[in-house]
């Protein structure tokens, strides 16, 4: 029996899915934790990106906080914060996950706020409204494609990347290809394979859903018009 088949036998084992440490409680574990890390880069990223574009400062900060954060690979965070006072675990995880959400919610906040009209953004101080209004009122609304686009790269990755949690005892789907290592390939090679479907089958989902939400919350005129076939010149030279 090949790998694939063995990966679709291991799928359909209805205990693969409700027994303990199966794939429904491992798939609660690293929703959670995905969760958890993206709305911790929110919190440290889009206030600070916001307040950066509105002040039109830090374009450079923005670019080596962007550049540092992904330079540094988010396996080796992974095994240093269980050394601290994290410990190994959750926390860890969720820290090291948060540090790779940031560059694409820190970047997209600054660019989003940044790409204002100066125009709307003087009509909008000519009316009276303060620097505080201004960014609320006007410059945030105007943000809100730039901040979606951000948060749907950002969540996409850590859940990629959240498989990884399992070396330092997270938990997640990434807890099934381990246990499927700690195998004989013969035997575990569908289990493997299986986990790793799971991890990228949740990842496409994510993309697809936040991709759709990311439409909606685009005004109609700034979406991106889709290309369609020349009928009518087509036409007009039938009909000439």
């Amino acid at each position: 029996m090949s790998a694939i088949e063995q990966a679709v036998v291991w799928l359909n084992d209805p205990l693969n899915w409700t027994n303990p440490g199966g794939i429904l409680d491992r798939l609660g574990e690293h929703l959670g934790m995905s969760a958890a890390a993206v709305a911790l880069g929110c919190l440290v990223a889009w206030p600070l990106g916001l307040w950066l574009g509105h002040s039109g400062r830090g374009g450079g900060l923005v670019l080596l906080v962007s550049n540092v954060t992904l330079a540094v690979p988010t396996l080796a965070l992974l095994t240093i914060l269980p050394l601290t006072f994290l410990g190994f675990g959750r926390p860890a995880v969720v820290v090291a996950l948060a540090v790779f959400a940031v560059p694409p919610l820190l970047a997209n906040a600054y660019t989003g706020v940044r790409q204002v009209d100066p125009e709307t953004r003087d009509a909008a101080r000519g009316m009276g409204l303060s620097g505080g209004q201004v960014l609320r009122r006007v410059e945030l609304p105007l943000a809100v494609p730039f901040l979606a686009a951000g948060f749907r790269t950002a969540t996409v990755q850590v859940i990629a990347t959240a498989a990884l949690a399992t070396f330092v005892n997270g938990g997640g789907l990434g807890e099934i290809i381990r246990s499927g290592f700690g195998l004989s390939i013969a035997a575990g090679g569908g289990q493997i394979l299986a986990g790793g479907l799971l991890v990228a089958g949740l990842a496409l989902l994510a993309e697809v859903l936040l991709a759709g939400a990311e439409r909606l919350v685009t005004p109609r005129p700034l979406r991106p018009a889709r290309r369609r076939a020349a009928r009518p010149a087509g036409n007009a030279v039938a009909g000439g």
